[in-house]
């Protein structure tokens, strides 16, 4: 655009809004200023001194004449009433090459830090820089309270060569509500559209995205980032907002949360704390996993920076925190990621891979470069910015399978008629790798349904990459067992064992999540057969049940509530019933759990999780009578005098009655028994199950009902006698 007036028709683009260029048009342009100001009567361009009236050509508020010279400032007049107005568009570009490059490219990993809004000086003014990416839109506009929702005042710069719109608006304050208005290539204005890549979003029911200030929390925790390393991990799994709640129903926030839920969970002995998902979502219902703002602590806790506070607390105290984190698939709510410029953006085009018949969601289209880059930015952003230990990635087994929960014909195979998701195995390699590079200490784990291998194997071997992997599969085995009557188990003996044909495989993780206590499944005690009027075999099959796990290889992880054995499904309606804690079996229930955990954490042999050499059978096979027992070994636990490093035998009856048993063992003399499900202190019945003296390598033994018991050799005396 030359100097001297617009023309009619740049004109009427502007103030209808339909311009796809507003840089070409509004702004400094070779000694002319143009402005658009709805409202105004009058605009002065003021620089150093001087100034200059504009004259308005259109009473909607399009105003332009010669700039008075050098860096100016608007002041437009209604009536009485005067305003300043930085102008947006007499400032240059945001960003740069680079940044359309890495992201056509999907390689940025700093889109976090680029995308968005954030508080910046630019050419020496303060404003606010927001990007986003709709490469299909005619328009995109910024709005807001500041600019009375009207996309017409703040439309987007477009970079042609990768589809991102850019402005720089001076001022604003942080706390604002703000959206974008997309103009789709059809000409059609969409639903406001939230920013993908927002630090803040207003509480539901409200929509808006929040511009968030830089969050200036001073970290206190250099030496727990320095010295975290993978080691002996028991989880402790989190609904943050229905943990506990206030007496009018009220959510706690994030400092609440920290001076509660951290003591309970180090008092428990638990390793880590894993919160299902609290990036931003719509429903409450979805319990999180409907995410919608994947940068965005939700709004129900507090403010973004109580997130941190919350995570440095826990890392002071010792506990690691493990987020839960969705990239399967993401809601079709109109404010969000759906059509974002008026197409399939973020989802993939063909509603046989973009569409999820089971959850009624859109799934990411994972072949995409800027797809890819948006959902990696995400992880790194938790695991930068929040101090994360690491992520859980859900549903991995919906995002491999390009048939999962789909009818013949109604899924798109591979060329080669494979139902395997390329795109998705591409996606998930990538995402792992940026994970290992720029957070090397962070894990990344898998939550994964299916038999496929290499879960955790590295990608350079045909892996995907995953620290760690949930182990489904012995979930639903033992639970089914554990479930049935205990004259009929000796029948179904093969579920308990059966983990152990493929233990070493993976990296695994032992799971009794939220999954497995609702809707209509039960409480891990309700799950236990009924005996009758007394519920003492429950209590004490599902101690023994939890004996059973956590002697078995593998990490443990426990939802929140189970270790005091409610009777009530989980509801992420109201807090855990917490009132149970005054009955001693419940309170009994909770020490066992701590007790299992301070002994799994203080025995090196117990930590032998991906070691096949770590574990031995001592009889896997005695279905008659339904009791499985095993040693566990550390690196040398069998070398002599071999000190800190004790093997340690774990022996379980899933029957009511006593069992006498001689068992082999690899040291004589003395063993004594560290922990006993049926000890009093946990609700039991008290019955003793030693010590036993090992004479010959026996070692005379008896099992409680429902028990597990955990033996290891007196470590002051001599273990010169391996066997």
């Amino acid at each position: 655009m030359s100097q001297g007036p617009a023309t009619a028709q740049d004109v009427a683009a502007i103030i209808t809004g339909r311009h796809g260029d507003p840089f070409a048009v509004l702004g400094l342009h070779d000694g002319w200023v143009r402005a658009f100001i709805p409202g105004a009567e009058s605009v002065v361009a003021v620089a150093a001194g001087a100034q200059q009236a504009l004259v308005r050509r259109d009473e909607a508020g399009f105003f332009e004449g010669p700039a008075p010279g050098g860096a100016y400032h608007l002041r437009a007049r209604r009536g009485d009433t005067a305003w300043q107005v930085e102008d947006p568009y007499r400032f240059g570009p945001t960003l740069g090459p680079l940044d359309d490059h890495l992201l056509v490219e999907g390689t940025h990993r700093g889109l976090a830090e680029r995308f968005g809004a954030h508080a910046v000086t630019h050419e020496g003014v303060t404003g606010w820089r927001f990007a986003v990416w709709a490469p299909r839109a005619r328009r995109v506009s910024v709005v807001g309270d500041f600019n009375a929702w009207d996309g017409r005042r703040h439309p987007m710069r477009k970079r042609l060569d990768s589809g991102i719109w850019e402005l720089f608006i001076p001022g604003l304050a942080p706390g604002q509500p703000y959206k974008y208005e997309v103009m789709g290539a059809d000409g059609v204005v969409l639903p406001l559209k939230a920013d993908p890549f927002a630090r803040a979003a207003e509480l539901r029911p409200g929509t808006a995205s929040l511009l968030a200030a830089p969050c200036t929390h001073a970290w206190q925790d250099a030496a727990w980032m320095e010295a975290r390393a993978e080691g002996p991990m028991s989880v402790y799994e989190v609904h943050a907002t229905s943990w506990k709640r206030h007496p009018d129903g009220r959510f706690w926030n994030w400092d609440e949360l920290a001076a509660d839920l951290i003591p309970h969970a180090r008092g428990m002995g638990f390793t880590h704390i894993e919160l299902m998902p609290v990036m931003e979502h719509p429903l409450d219902a979805s319990w999180g996993y409907q995410t919608i703002g994947l940068f965005a602590p939700t709004a129900r806790l507090g403010e973004p920076a109580g997130l941190k506070r919350f995570i440095d607390a826990a890392h002071q105290a010792g506990l690691g925190v493990i987020l839960d984190w969705v990239p399967a698939h993401f809601p079709k709510d109109s404010f969000g990621l759906a059509w974002f410029d008026g197409g399939a953006l973020y989802e993939h085009p063909d509603p046989r891979r973009g569409e999820h018949p089971e959850w009624g969601s859109a799934i990411y289209d994972y072949g995409r470069p800027e797809v890819r880059a948006f959902l990696i930015a995400s992880a790194l952003h938790w695991l930068r910015e929040f101090h994360a230990d690491g992520l859980r990635v859900d549903a991995v087994s919906s995002m491999m399978r390009l048939d999962y929960a789909r009818a013949p014909g109604a899924w798109a195979p591979e060329a080669d008629g494979s139902a395997e998701n390329r795109d998705a195995r591409e996606f998930l390699q990538a995402l792992t790798q940026a994970v290992r590079d720029e957070t090397p200490t962070a894990l990344i784990i898998a939550e994964d349904s299916t038999d496929r291998h290499g879960i955790t194997r590295p990608p350079a071997e045909g892996g995907l990459g995953f620290h760690l992997k949930w182990n489904m599969g012995w979930m639903n085995d033992t639970l089914r067992y554990v479930a049935k009557d205990p004259l009929h188990r000796s029948h179904h003996h093969g579920l308990m064992n059966f983990g152990l044909m493929y233990a070493w495989n993976e990296r695994y993780i032992l799971p009794l999540s939220h999954d497995e206590v609702v809707h209509g499944k039960a409480t891990l005690l309700g799950r236990m057969p009924d005996a009758g009027t007394d519920d003492w075999q429950r209590f004490a099959g599902l101690r023994g049940y939890y004996g059973f796990m956590w002697g078995h290889p593998g990490r443990k992880l426990l939802f929140m509530g189970q270790e005091f054995a409610p009777w009530r499904e989980w509801s992420e309606e109201r807090e855990l019933d917490w009132w149970l804690l005054a009955y001693p079996r419940h309170a009994g229930m909770a020490a066992w759990v701590a007790a299992l955990n301070t002994l799994y954490r203080g025995e090196t042999a117990l930590q032998s999780d991906d070691r096949p050499e770590g574990f031995r059978w001592i009889d896997a096979d005695d279905a008659a009578e339904s009791t499985f027992s095993w040693l566990r070994l550390a690196p040398d636990s069998l070398a002599p005098q071999a000190r800190g490093a004790r093997p340690v035998a774990v022996l379980c009856n899933f029957t009511p009655v006593p069992r006498q048993r001689r068992i082999p063992v690899p040291f004589e003399g003395a063993w004594e028994v560290l922990l006993n499900s049926d000890d009093a202190r946990f609700g039991g019945s008290g019955m003793a199950a030693g010590p036993a003296l090992a004479l010959d390598g026996i070692a005379d033994i008896v099992l409680p009902p429902l028990a597990t018991i955990y033996l290891a050799p007196k470590t002051e005396q001599g273990v010169s006698d391996a066997r």
